[in-house]
């Protein structure tokens, strides 16, 4: 009896000519017309534009805050169990006897720069010290935050948002691509990964869409991640150089201006575009390897001049605690608490203020002391038990706000940056099996990232509990923190020097990242092409540079104080469709790979 073969016939039209000669033409035009339009939108009315996105941004957080948190646990189990099976993890994405293109050392530092660079960079000391801060355990009142108690829950926290999950969210669209694109020939593009379910379908306008959920998420999660790194960049030099007109000088400490953002974003992405007219093999491909090696100098800074026996320990304590509780971190949602709830749960001597005691009861990034200071008239004159017992009545809307704003934004941020460093893994892993692909680019980089992030971030943590840094790390901004931290930990020349090797190890990062994105960007649109046009990548350089300069820019207005405020809501909007585009890829994987079981079985009993 024969076996029906898979649907590989995925023809994507291109036009014969012309500018777009190569590419797809709807791919292209729709793509670029949703950014032109954001970026009009931006220009000419960023006030509307910050209010809107920040409004639609948080009602989605408010309607599928759920569906983020079960959905990506729900990746990191599926690919456990595709990894674990025999049947499935010793397939090899590519040709029978091919071997894999880069070295695992190549290979390594390019998905590492990809994935993860900037936001180690940046979030390297601040995540750690942030969630030292203010967690759930905190905000349930198990522990006080910024205490010694508080640090195994902080760094709990910390692995959850850096590590198996976050990696789980790259390596779901990167193996769903790299396994059609080199088992069954297909283009290198995300409606492949869709094949099995909808068959020709994707020949036509339904592939159309999903390409371009792709594109635009792609762009949303890169224009992010550089607009953070931007910032940094912009901190490192002001501490190089001192000077001021980068700066925003009006808060309790410097953060970078408008103008120094926009400048800084102008340079950075010039070395974008150059980076990515030279294509994977050479300027992506050097720039990792330099990426890789400063990082490693940077580390080792850390080890020899920062609390390393410190930190170690807080390793293996906080992976422990953090196995411990995978299946709550990974299936534990929360929910919004509506008034009619948190009035239900009041005492009845808080009853009438409801209204007045809601704010502050069920502020997430408050406290009980802030609470109750901030209480003015007649609920202010209320017993201390009473207003514990109102406070008490807040804490699940304080643990959604928290979830929401911390690690659903984690969330949908990697997911938005998947189609980039999903597709980018894929092309990078042409030849390796499933099961090394998983493990190489899941459980290997994570732990790197717990190493990083326990040894700076750790290191900035007891410099705090000793009070050598006085409360100056955790007051600095979080793009700040890391060069406070160094100026806490050592001094004169050697500062100097390290200083200035951050901020071109930033530079790099921020470079590689644009660029791969660049590159990821155009092989959508030429329909799995690797090798693209020149004039592409320069247009879609242009494209990510305005979005992301409209966007910071929106972000200012009307007297915002984080100009990344509009970048992260259009990048959480953008998140959505593509997650429900990654779960399709889920069950069309699990297809495939049962019926090419099935196929091999029947070709081997022949």
């Amino acid at each position: 009896m024969s076996i029906k073969q898979p649907f590989t016939d995925l023809q994507i039209q291109k036009a014969e000519g012309g500018f777009y000669h190569g590419n797809s033409l709807p791919i292209a035009l729709l793509s670029k017309g949703i950014m032109v339009a954001l970026v009009i939108w931006a220009l000419i009315w960023p006030a509307n534009a910050n209010g809107v996105l920040g409004s639609l941004n948080w009602r989605i957080l408010e309607d599928f805050n759920s569906f983020y948190i079960v959905i990506v646990g729900f990746f990191s189990f599926f690919l456990l169990v595709v990894a674990i099976l025999p049947s499935t993890g010793k397939r090899i994405m590519g040709q029978a006897g091919e071997t894999p293109e880069f070295s695992n050392f190549s290979w390594f530092s390019m998905m590492f720069g990809a994935g993860l660079g900037v936001g180690l960079m940046v979030f390297a000391t601040a995540e750690p010290l942030g969630l030292w801060g203010s967690n759930p355990e905190i905000l349930a009142g198990n522990v006080v935050g910024n205490t010694e108690e508080a640090v195994q829950s902080g760094f709990r926290y910390t692995f959850l948002h850096y590590g198996f999950h976050a990696w789980a969210i790259y390596v779901t669209t990167g193996l769903a691509l790299a396994y059609y694109a080199y088992t069954r020939n297909m283009p290198l593009t995300i409606r492949s990964a869709l094949t099995p379910l909808f068959g020709g379908l994707m020949n036509g306008v339904l592939g159309h869409i999903v390409d371009v959920l792709g594109v635009v998420a792609t762009i949303l999660g890169v224009s992010v991640t550089i607009g953070f790194g931007v910032s940094q960049f912009i901190d490192g030099l002001y501490a190089i150089t001192g000077m001021s007109w980068m700066m925003d000088m009006t808060g309790d400490a410097p953060k970078p201006g408008t103008v120094g953002l926009v400048a800084g974003l102008l340079v950075i992405m010039g070395l974008s575009i150059l980076s990515a007219v030279s294509g994977v093999g050479r300027g992506v491909k050097y720039l990792s390897n330099l990426n890789l090696v400063l990082s490693i100098i940077l580390l080792m800074t850390f080890v020899i001049f920062g609390s390393f026996m410190f930190a170690m320990s807080t390793y293996v304590s906080a992976f422990a605690d953090y196995i411990l509780h995978y299946i709550s971190l990974s299936f534990g949602p929360y929910g919004p608490q509506s008034a009619a709830e948190f009035a239900a749960a009041l005492p009845a001597e808080a009853a009438p203020y409801a209204d007045a005691l809601k704010g502050g009861a069920t502020n997430a990034w408050g406290s009980f002391d802030g609470f109750k200071g901030g209480l003015e008239g007649d609920a202010a004159a209320l017993a201390d038990p009473v207003l514990q017992a109102v406070y008490a009545a807040g804490e699940p809307q304080r643990q959604f706000g928290w979830q929401a704003g911390w690690t659903t934004f984690y969330w949908a941020w990697w997911i938005a940056f998947s189609p980039f460093v999903g597709l980018f893994l894929a092309r990078i892993s042409k030849g390796r099996t499933v099961r090394e692909f998983i493990v190489g680019c899941v459980f290997a980089p994570a732990m790197v990232c717990f190493a990083w992030m326990t040894i700076l971030g750790g290191t900035a943590i007891d410099l705090e509990l000793a009070g050598n840094a006085e409360g100056a790390i955790i007051g600095a901004s979080n793009t700040a923190k890391l060069f406070v931290t160094l100026g806490e930990m050592i001094s004169g020349g050697f500062l100097s020097a390290i200083t200035v090797m951050c901020v071109v190890l930033i530079m790099t990062f921020l470079v590689t990242s644009a660029d791969s994105g660049i590159l990821v960007m155009n092989t959508i649109m030429s329909g799995g092409e690797q090798d693209t046009g020149i004039k592409h990548r320069i247009v879609w350089g242009v494209v990510l540079t305005l979005v992301i300069g409209t966007l910071l820019i929106a972000g200012k207005t009307n007297g915002g104080a984080d100009p990344m405020e509009a970048l992260k809501s259009a990048m959480i909007i953008g998140a959505l469709p593509f997650t429900m585009v990654m779960g399709l890829m889920c069950v069309a994987l699990t297809k495939a790979l049962y019926r090419d079981s099935i196929r091999d079985k029947h070709a081997a009993s022949e």
